[in-house]
Parts: C-alpha cells; structure tokens; sequence
C-alpha cells in the first residue's frame, strides 16, 4: 500500500510536455462539449471549498447538492465561520489546481491521488443529489484507476492537466459571477451578494477578495512550472 502512495522522484518536464498538457488542459475546460461535464467538476470543488471552510470553523455541513447546469449548493448549520465559507467557494478550483501542479513537480503525484481519494470518499457522506453522486463517483473512479493503474509519469501528467484546467475554471466561474453583479440579475447566486447580505460589507469587496485570490493562484502556479523548466522569473 505504502507503494501506491509514496513520493517519487519528480518527473522531468520540458516545454514539449508542458505545451501538451496545456493544450489537454484547454480541451476539458474551454469548448463547450467538454466544459459541460468538466464544469461539473469545478462546481464539485467550489462547494468543497465552502464545506472545508465550514468544518475548518466549526460549522456542520448539512449536504451539498450538484445540479446538471453547473449551480450548486452547501448547506451548514453554526453561530460562526460562514464568512470563511462564503469566500472558500470561487477561489477553490484556483487553489486545488495550484497545489496539484506543486504537488507534481515535488514528486507527490502519488499522494496527492491518494488524498482526493479519500476526500471524495467522505464527501459522499453529504452529497444530496443524483448529480452530485454521480461526478463524486466518477471522480473517484478515475483517482483511484490512476493511482493503480497508472505510471508515475501519466498521474503526473494528468494532475497538471486536471489541475490547470481547475485554474482555467476558476476564471469562468470568476467571469460568471461578475456577470451575475454586472447585469444585476440572479444576484441570489452569487456567494458576493450572499456575503454582502449577511455582513453589511459591498458585493462588490468581496469580488475583489476572489479576483486577487485566483489571480495570486494563477501566479503562484506558473512561477511553479517555470522554476520546475529551470525557468527564473525574476530573469528576463
């Protein structure tokens, strides 16, 4: 078992495979056909966020429901903690991503398979819906086929495509949203309008609190893939 999941040493990158898995990462995230059902997925981390963010505050997660067009929802119970919740939702495919792509230029392609295995095995335990079962299972299926089946070399290069691709889907959520605030419609969607109700602080604050989140992620995770290719970015 030890086997499975321990490090390895990191994979060698080069910007062959790294143009490859962009291009990958742009097919599951970018054309609608495939933007259908890999949203799903994005939308399975968004609530995840809010429901860590939750349990990390004492609050109890009541279930979490995964609708067909890519809503969703999270519900919890407490007298504290749903400020932490409310931002923990569109940052989160941005933040999941960047730790996958560090986690794979550390050699911990393994472990970090392992660790979503087990995180969608208790999310099982508060998912509400038929949707949502459904891209937990599927999800799960295939971390758990990786992580038997697969090469040191193909978990790692699936882990940057899954993890730029959550970066890619943490823009389109961030994009959606701003939408939500610019057209002024369906502001009940919008964890901002949610946040701004319950603490008296503009909507429009913390939409800026995710901007600045998903961009420092993005940031962050190509500096990893540049110092991975030998790259300084402090160097022009």
């Amino acid at each position: 078992m030890w086997a499975l999941v321990a490090p390895t040493t990191p994979v060698a990158l080069s910007w062959t495979v790294i143009a490859v898995i962009v291009v990958a990462a742009a097919a599951l995230s970018i054309p609608r056909a495939t933007w259908r059902w890999f949203g799903l997925v994005t939308t399975l981390v968004h609530e995840l966020g809010h429901a860590s963010a939750a349990l990390l505050t004492g609050r109890v997660v009541r279930g979490i429901r995964i609708r067909a067009d890519q809503s969703g929802e999270m519900l919890s119970a407490g007298v504290r903690g749903h400020v932490l919740s409310g931002i923990a939702g569109y940052p989160a495919p941005a933040i999941v991503g960047t730790l996958l792509m560090w986690a794979v230029t550390q050699g911990w392609q393994a472990p970090a398979l392992a660790i979503i295995a087990v995180a969608l095995v208790l999310s099982l335990l508060v998912i509400r819906n038929a949707v949502g079962l459904g891209i937990v299972v599927g999800s799960l299926a295939a971390s758990v086929a990786l992580l038997l089946f697969a090469t040191p070399e193909w978990q790692a290069w699936s882990l940057l495509a899954v993890g730029l691709a959550l970066l890619v889907g943490a823009w389109r959520g961030l994009g959606a949203v701003l939408a939500v605030h610019a057209r002024r419609r369906d502001l009940q969607s919008s964890d901002a309008w949610l946040l701004a109700r319950r603490t008296g602080i503009p909507s429009f604050v913390w939409l800026f609190v995710f901007i600045v989140v998903i961009a420092g992620s993005t940031a962050l995770a190509a500096w990893t893939l540049a110092s991975d290719l030998g790259v300084n970015p402090l160097v022009e």
